[in-house]
């Protein structure tokens, strides 16, 4: 990935004729050959923002530049930008392989590197056996991967995509989303990518853009995302986490926060008054079993409410006090519910906004 920024958004609004605003002054500097991830749930604005960078969508206010030209004039057809939607828009009385060739021969290339270029994407999307296939015959899953090679092949400036592998197959899904980043980063492709699935976001961005009610609630790399969240919202919606509620305590030496069961040191970042609530975040591999002869500084009892066995752990859902807890632990410990167990947090790793 380079420093040179190639695509600026600056100030992007868009606003229903009915007064719904599904974009609110969106900012967003995306750098050449990277892959930003836009990831949010349904309705978030993510897929409108998309539709509006490329020109599919008209927007209320604010501008779009590809490096220092601004492409609100610049047809569609002439932003060399390359689509993968959910909807898979494959020439019906084309094979495979034709499909795939469409835009090389379109580019006068010669024959040999059409060749080896359709050979490289039909492994990637694991096509071999389906070349003279015509789209008719293929599953959805199949016409997807077509319609993602076909895309690739053309190499364009700019690659957007639209939750394209939703039509996979979990198996599938999870091999190419990791083939699928090692590709764009090959072939240098700037690339937006939308998508609500999460694990799909880690695997392939280089940096995430959570979307919310149309404003961009943090953009980071996905482990800044993941353990420095900027809000409830991002904390809540990127992997599994306990939500706890806090109140912060003012003392003489430093403040803390009153978990209800147990006070631990305050280590958000802003100054806040005494009394004032707080959200408190701890992710479940945080949470751990007491150690006999191990010294930890914060230990505190629960009780077992629930206990699942997922094959190589059990999830343990608990409660301490009036508030509820889950975690995991390996499926060597014998537990049972109702059983009150002492448990630590790893108190470096507790997320307070």
């Amino acid at each position: 990935m380079k420093d040179k920024t190639h695509i600026s958004i600056r100030h992007i609004n868009k606003m229903y004729h009915d007064g719904t605003k599904t974009l609110n002054d969106i900012n967003l500097e995306i750098n050449e050959g990277e892959i930003l991830v836009l990831l949010g749930s349904s309705g978030c604005g993510k897929s409108t923002l998309l539709r509006t960078i490329a020109g599919l969508e008209e927007k209320t206010s604010g501008e779009i530049y590809f490096y220092n030209q601004e492409i609100t004039g610049v047809p569609v057809e002439k932003r060399n930008i390359g689509f993968v939607f959910q909807n898979y828009a494959l020439f019906p009385t084309m094979t495979v392989r034709e499909n795939i060739s469409f835009g090389l021969k379109l580019q006068k290339l010669s024959k040999e590197i059409i060749n080896n270029r359709v050979k490289e994407l039909v492994h990637m999307m694991n096509l071999q056996e389906l070349l003279d296939k015509k789209p008719m015959h293929l599953s959805g899953g199949q016409q997807q991967r077509v319609a993602i090679a076909r895309v690739l092949a053309i190499k364009p400036k700019v690659l957007l995509m639209d939750e394209p592998l939703t039509a996979l197959d979990a198996k599938l899904k999870e091999r190419l989303r990791i083939e699928l980043g090692k590709m764009l980063r090959k072939l240098g492709i700037t690339t937006i990518y939308v998508t609500h699935d999460q694990r799909e976001a880690m695997a392939i961005a280089d940096r995430i853009a959570i979307v919310n009610k149309g404003v961009i609630e943090q953009i980071d790399t996905p482990e800044n995302i993941y353990l420095s969240p900027k809000s409830a919202y991002t904390a809540q919606f990127i992997g599994k986490i306990n939500a706890l509620k806090g109140t912060i305590k003012s003392e003489k030496e430093k403040d803390s926060v009153d978990l209800g069961f147990i006070k631990i040191p305050y280590t958000g970042i802003e100054t806040m008054k005494d009394g004032s609530e707080i959200n408190v975040f701890i992710r479940p591999e945080d949470i751990h079993l007491v150690t006999k002869g191990k010294k930890d500084d914060f230990k505190v009892k629960v009780t077992i409410e629930q206990l699942v066995f997922m094959g190589g752990f059990y999830q343990i859902e608990a409660s301490l006090g009036n508030q509820n807890i889950f975690f995991e632990v390996p499926n060597t410990i014998a537990l049972k519910e109702k059983e009150e167990i002492e448990i630590t947090f790893d108190m470096n790793k507790i997320i307070m906004v």
